[in-house]
């Protein structure tokens, strides 16, 4: 017996143990009573058809009014009954009931007991068996919002039949919307179906790596466990597959000749591919892929059972968790929809502790690797708090305290934790670091020995604390730590340098203190002159000057109307570039300590103490005082100087991009570069205004009484550079004079460069200094006085042009430069055969060849043939002896010298012939000049460099190394140089004539990719690919070159790329009406590609601590208008960068309202502050 009796008919097609359904038996239903109700319902169904044509008569009548609105009651009842999870089942003797027939049933019918209208509790009804169900005649708002009745009210039980229990079936029905093919439809399994080219599977699929043997076929290379890059068509596969079939194809009648496939054949039938198959496909993919990476995964197990001394297979095993995380997670992404980035989160935490396993596990079977210490510490950044971190690393520092990598890690640590920075904590880590590593090279830590190149790292460390310091504000302490370290060590006492460096600092100590005059300062002597006198007696203090002008007080607030934060911008700035010297007292005229107003100016020696080193070795030395120079503001050689080992650390002015944009001068305009790191006394917001060209007139002051000191004890080619730096500085200053067209400064300017120069060309040893001669004939030129520049050409040309000509690297590169010039004033540009023999330029680079001093106009056609040969003979011999030197490096210094300032100097040779080409027959001859000298060049340069490396990997001795890495560094300037000649050529060809694109392209893109850290190479990229609306291969090429580089330069460059190309869109946008035709066409998402550029730069390790990223990132979303993000960018960025000044001066600029703020933490930190707010609102006062 069925529990539900209307069902009961239905129940008994099911045979069912009685005794396995005792628990469905219903004691109170009588089965006389199923047979009842069952007959009564077939007699109403035998009558209806009887009745229709009655019931068709009343309804044209109209009917009363009752019956209409029961009718509309159960109209509205009926979609409150409906639910989509189930389908029509109605069977054949369901019949339509109209409203006339169950009115006059009603009438016909007697009265039976109406349904309740309200809900009654069963305890309150007087007989059981009476109204056992009620209709709901109130309607439910809710069914008129949603779509279905709420779950909470539908029964969960499967339907048998077309009826609904507790329906009166004379008046009441439900017809059910889903039909019988939809019933089927909805119960198929979605997984059969197939997935869309966006589906999770399908974009699986488009990642996994195909199915090949992994295990077996695995070479011993390291290459073989890099990641496949594309998934291969397979087209040997298919053929062997056809190849196979052909002989037993098999003929049906929906394919009589065999001529389809399996799965086509199938379809025509009318039949589809079996369960199992549809699985294995979708299956296929993943299961590659998981095949795939288990089997590079068990290839590194293997690998590191065999090696387990390999530190970089243990690192490129670590760093392929990334790798097997992001292949596990990547298809889960899209199927988890929002929840993916905690999913993300928690899978990040998994990968971390597994990374942390193997590096645990590398470290204890490496203890003395370095870099897996380093690595497993890089793992413990993102999982250990700041405090306990610390704590390793001063450990790790402790048991290594000779491994100049591991301090140069830890320092970077130490300032770059926002939480636990203070400028006086860092400041004494790097005078802990440096002072340990003196130890180590004295001998005095026994423990452990000094490691080659500790010499090198020192100075590197200590001109990084330098710049520090200059970055934190404290301008005073930088310039104290130069001073004293140039003292240290070409003015040393004789009777202390066998001395260890502790000890030498000591006796250094009563000299700093004893206020007598320092490098730099009028008057100042030395520390071995002071210690002579000393024992003397000492020296009477010499009456002061009085021809020394008083600096005039100038009223440091001029325009009281500004903005609180802005007054605070402009004096700080103000201070910053006029008090950028210490502080000393002028005893002379009974000056004391006390008498300084800002205590910060003065510099202690506990300060800069720990922080100097001995230098033993000349060019080192040099290195210093070419260091210094960068430092103030003067342009080095950037071979001599030894660049930092991370130079893009220091990035912070935007000058890096605004570099060769002279169109006026294209080919010399790179002849300066840009560093994009700011002088000393130049800390200002980024977008700010230098106050001087250069360093004001007590910085030149400085610069000259500190070359005047230091010049006797040098030799001749280290004088000879310094003299280039300096005389290059004047030129610069000139050329920023000239960049702010400002007429009064250009001119005063002009005169004390000049007057500069020619007091270099007086000395004896510059007298027949061609480079010199060439920098000042540069100078006048620029300045206007193109006679004047011309005589000084001839003059330096006559000096080792009859005796030397193309021999001589200087020469040439004079000559090149007076040819670039006239070509720039456009005498003979464009290489037209009837004005060749008249061009001042052929006439230079003509002369040159022959040797002559003097060139005459016009020139004859045997000449320039003559030229030509000799130009290319010339090369020839220069690249050849290049090739041969390079087999065997000179053992002495003086050759070391010879050789890398002769041999190697071939960009002028190489540029004077390609110019001659260029000029005498076309670009294209100019272009396979070029072409032929960078490829030789570039080769040679990469044969080298990987000699160096196995030497220095097989233990070479120092000396040898240093020479080779000398000559390779040289070679590789020459190489850059020459590229940035070509490219500026082709740049200026194509500007005024025509010639193809993609050759300018072309050479671009193969000199960026070899010399990726050029800035003046990026800037003719970005220059050439901004004149094109398409930027879709710049893209690609930035992205192709950002992958593979680990350097911050490329990605900034692609991000200014990219700005550029916003404002170009801008522009175009706002000079239209919004009727108008646009001139370009707009693109969307330009601000969303540059947000994701900064987020990737500012992800690496490099860009993370450059300051250039960042500030330019929070500029350019308050330009964007999205002020809250650049504020929560500004935050991050303090995370990452908190000794940055610059970083707290924007800040101000771009949020005035926070002043205070960014005092308050500045004044935390420690940073240099020269206007408290206290003193900015007495100021604003007076």
């Amino acid at each position: 017996m069925s529990l539900f009796p209307a069902f009961a008919e239905e129940s008994t097609k099911v045979e069912v143990s009685s005794k396995e359904l005792d628990w469905l038996k219903n004691a109170s239903f009588q089965s006389r009573d199923a047979v009842s109700i069952h007959s009564q319902y077939l007699e109403r169904t035998s009558e209806n058809p009887q009745k229709k044509e009655s019931s068709s008569a009343e309804r044209e009548k109209g009917g009363d009014v009752p019956s209409k609105k029961r009718k509309k009651k159960r109209k509205s009842k009926k979609p409150k009954k409906k639910s989509g999870r189930y389908s029509d089942s109605s069977g054949p003797d369901s019949e339509t009931v109209y409203p006339s027939d169950l009115k006059r049933e009603e009438a016909n019918r007697p009265q039976a007991a109406q349904l309740s209208s309200t809900f009654s509790w069963l305890d309150d009804l007087q007989s059981p068996t009476e109204q056992l169900f009620c209709v709901d005649r109130k309607a439910d708002a809710a069914n008129w919002t949603y779509k279905s009745l709420y779950r909470g009210d539908v029964a969960r039980y499967k339907r048998k039949g077309s009826t609904s229990l507790g329906l009166d079936l004379r008046t009441q029905g439900i017809g059910w919307e889903d039909s019988e093919t939809a019933k089927k439809h909805k119960g198929r399994d979605k997984k059969k179906t197939e997935d869309r080219y966006f589906s999770a599977v399908s974009r699986q699929s488009l990642r996994s790596n195909p199915s090949i043997p992994t295990l077996t076929t695995l070479p011993e290379c390291s290459a073989a466990i890099g990641p496949t890059s594309f998934l291969p068509l397979g087209e040997e596969e298919e053929a062997n597959k056809r190849g196979e079939a052909g002989g037993r194809v098999q003929t049906s009648s929906s394919n009589p000749l065999g001529v389809y496939d399996s799965s086509t054949d199938l379809w025509l039938q009318g039949k589809g591919l079996q369960e199992h198959t549809e699985q294995a496909k979708q299956d296929t993919p993943t299961g590659q892929s998981a095949l795939l990476l288990s089997g590079k995964t068990e290839e590194f197990n293997k690998r590191l059972r065999e090696q387990p001394a390999d530190t970089q297979l243990w690192i490129d095993f670590i760093r392929y968790q990334d790798e097997l995380s992001a292949a596990a997670f990547g298809g889960e992404g899209e199927q988890q929809g929002n929840h993916w980035s905690e999913h993300r989160k928690s899978s990040h935490r998994a990968v971390l502790e597994k990374k942390l396993s193997i590096a645990e596990r590398a470290v204890a079977t490496n203890p003395a690797s370095i870099a897996l210490q380093l690595e497993r510490l890089r793992i413990y950044q993102e999982l250990w708090e700041p405090s306990v971190l610390s704590k390793e690393w001063k450990k790790l520092v402790f048991l290594h305290p000779n491994s100049a990598p591991l301090w140069r890690e830890y320092l970077m640590f130490t300032q770059s934790y926002f939480s636990s920075f203070t400028v006086s904590k860092v400041n004494s880590a790097y005078g802990k670091c440096l002072s340990t590593l003196s130890a180590v090279r004295d001998g005095s830590m026994v423990s452990h020995p000094a490691l080659p190149g500790t010499e090198e790292d020192m100075l590197d460390l200590f001109t990084k604390q330098c710049h520090f310091l200059r970055q934190c504000g404290h301008s005073e302490k930088a310039i104290s730590l130069f001073q004293a370290m140039i003292d240290f060590t070409f003015f040393k006492p004789d009777s202390v340098r066998e001395m260890s460096t502790k000890q030498q600092v000591e006796f250094f100590e009563p000299f700093w203190d004893s206020g007598e005059a320092r490098v730099g300062e009028l008057g100042a002597r030395g520390w071995k002159a002071w210690m002579l006198q000393q024992e003397r007696g000492g020296w009477l203090q010499p009456p002061a000057e009085e021809d020394e002008e008083e600096e005039e007080d100038e009223e440091e607030v001029k325009d009281r109307s500004k903005s609180r934060g802005t007054i605070w911008l402009e004096v700080e700035s103000s201070r910053e570039a006029a008090h950028w010297l210490p502080w000393r007292p002028d005893k002379s005229k009974g000056g004391s300590e006390e008498d300084c107003e800002d205590p910060d100016r003065q510099v202690l020696f506990d300060d800069i103490g720990p922080s100097l080193i001995r230098l033993s070795s000349p060019e080192l030395q040099l290195c210093l005082l070419l260091h210094f120079f960068s430092f103030l503001g003067l342009p080095v050689d950037s071979v001599l100087s030894a660049a930092p080992c991370q130079p893009g650390l220091l990035l912070e002015s935007l000058s890096l991009f605004t570099q060769g944009n002279d169109l006026q001068h294209p080919l010399t305009s790179h002849d300066l570069p840009e560093l994009g790191i700011n002088s000393v006394g130049h800390t200002t917001p980024l977008q700010g205004k230098r106050k001087w060209a250069g360093l004001g007139k007590q910085g030149q002051t400085f610069v000259s009484n500190m070359f005047s000191m230091v010049q006797p004890v040098l030799p001749a080619h280290h004088r000879a550079a310094l003299a280039l730096s300096w005389m290059q500085y004047e030129k610069l200053k000139v050329f920023r004079c000239l960049r702010g067209s400002n007429k009064k400064c250009l001119r005063s300017q002009g005169k004390s460069s000049k007057r500069v120069a020619k007091q270099l060309l007086k000395e004896p040893d510059n007298r027949s200094s061609l480079a010199l001669w060439r920098e000042y004939a540069h100078l006048e030129w620029m300045l206007g006085n193109r006679d004047e520049a011309r005589k000084v050409f001839s003059t330096a040309t006559a000096i080792g042009g009859e005796t030397l000509g193309l021999r001589s690297p200087a020469l040439c590169d004079l000559c090149l430069l007076w040819a670039q010039l006239e070509v720039e004033d456009g005498a003979g540009a464009g290489g037209e055969v009837g004005n060749v023999a008249a061009s001042p330029a052929v006439c230079v680079l003509t002369g040159l060849a022959e040797g002559a001093s003097s060139f005459s106009q016009p020139l004859a056609p045997v000449a320039i043939l003559k030229a030509r040969r000799s130009y290319e003979q010339a090369l020839s011999a220069g690249l050849s002896a290049l090739d041969q030197n390079g087999h065997q490096l000179p053992a002495s210094r003086k050759g070391q010298e010879e050789l890398l300032g002769e041999k190697l100097r071939l960009r002028g040779l190489a540029g004077c012939y390609a110019l001659f080409q260029y000029l005498t027959m076309g670009i294209h001859a100019a272009n396979a000049v070029y072409s032929q000298a960078r490829e030789k060049m570039e080769a040679r340069h990469r044969t080298l460099k990987h000699d160096s490396n196995e030497d220095s990997n097989h233990g070479t001795s120092c000396s040898l190394a240093d020479l080779s890495s000398s000559y390779v560094n040289r070679l590789a300037s020459e190489c850059e140089a020459l590229a940035v000649q070509h490219a500026a050529l082709l740049r200026h060809h194509s500007s005024i004539g025509v010639f193809p694109l993609a050759t300018l392209r072309r050479t671009l893109t193969s000199a960026i990719s070899t010399w990726p850290g050029s800035a003046r190479l990026w800037s003719i990229y970005v220059q050439i690919e901004n004149r094109y609306h398409t930027a879709g291969r710049a893209r690609r090429f930035f992205q192709s070159v950002t992958r593979d580089n680990s350097g911050v330069l490329p990605h900034l460059f692609a991000i200014f790329a990219e700005q550029q190309r916003k404002q170009l869109v801008d522009a175009a946008l706002r000079s239209c009406s919004h009727d108008a035709a646009l001139p370009i066409l707009p693109e969307n998402g330009l601000s969303h590609r540059i947000c994701g550029l900064f987020e990737r730069t500012i992800s690496t390790e490099m860009g993370s601590h450059c300051p250039l990223p960042w500030r330019m990132y929070i500029h350019f979303l308050v330009s964007d208008g999205r002020v809250d993000k650049a504020k929560r960018i500004f935050y991050r960025a303090l995370q990452n960068i908190p000794w940055d000044k610059g970083l707290y001066m924007d800040g101000v600029q771009l949020f005035p309202d926070h002043l205070q703020e960014f005092v308050d933490v500045m004044t935390e930190k420690e940073l240099r502050l020269r206007l408290p707010l206290e003193e900015l609102d007495i100021l604003l006062e007076d």
